[in-house]
């Protein structure tokens, strides 16, 4: 039988939240980060999950995809605009569409059953060391990423407003999410360039491309979409290979 020792809060590690309806697989993660030290809590039900995750902002989330009351991919929309630390999400099948829903939900990394104890605890210190070196970081970050309220980037019918945070084409406003706007912003500050996508990885997520995080291919993909671009052969937000993105001036 494991026995699990009673934890002093100060020495946790961090505070996790499982959200799975697999109670035996939810209590086996449970016990096995509580004895690496970790605070856990487990919710069965997605629409329970996101009242928690917004009321006590977890440090990560391990994140099923198939949840009652509410999909982890709906659950990961639902808090993702205001939830900045680490989704992890969990499903039963090893497919590619999956993981893509996943990520483009919102969602910062993938696993699939049957879990590996290993592998779940390496992708939990992964998070965890990224979002420390996220916090060390933020003056940097906020000096990089602040936007001159009185400047407006003009590229023929294509504006960003950095004070009102829009962006129009054509005369029509483009709705697009902050991160978005965010990427657009130093691509269009530097219309013309290349810019590497290890650069914006640092800039929009504060730590350096590990070669396997799809963070800004997933936004460029939605960019694209929402400006127009041909998806197919981009000549507006062109990929450079091997070196990073190129907005370009006179496509608009």
């Amino acid at each position: 039988m494991t026995v699990i020792k009673q934890q002093d809060v100060s020495d946790c590690i961090a505070d996790i939240l499982i959200v799975e309806d697999d109670e035996s697989l939810a209590q086996w993660m449970k016990k096995y980060l509580v004895l690496k030290n970790f605070t856990v809590n487990v919710i069965s039900r997605g629409d329970l999950a996101v009242d928690y995750i917004k009321k006590h902002n977890p440090d990560i989330v391990v994140l099923d995809g198939m949840l009652p009351g509410l999909d982890g991919f709906d659950v990961c929309k639902a808090v993702r605009p205001a939830f900045t630390n680490a989704i992890i999400m969990v499903t039963a099948r090893d497919e590619e569409i999956d993981e893509v829903l996943g990520l483009d939900a919102g969602a910062d990394d993938y696993l699939t059953k049957p879990l590996r104890a290993r592998a779940l605890l390496a992708r939990i210190d992964k998070w965890l060391k990224r979002q420390s070196a996220t916090t060390l970081q933020e003056p940097m970050l906020e000096n990089n990423m602040h936007h001159d309220d009185s400047v407006k980037l003009t590229l023929g019918k294509f504006i960003i407003d950095a004070q009102a945070r829009s962006v129009s084409l054509d005369g029509e406003i483009i709705n697009i999410s902050t991160n978005e706007f965010d990427l657009l912003w130093i691509l269009a500050e530097r219309a013309g360039q290349v810019v590497a996508r290890s650069e914006l990885m640092m800039l929009l997520k504060g730590y350096e491309y590990d070669g396997f995080d799809r963070t800004v291919d997933l936004r460029i993909s939605k960019l694209r979409k929402k400006l127009q671009d041909n998806t197919s052969q981009p000549y507006r937000i062109k990929t450079i290979w091997g070196k990073g993105y190129l907005l370009v001036k006179d496509a608009w």
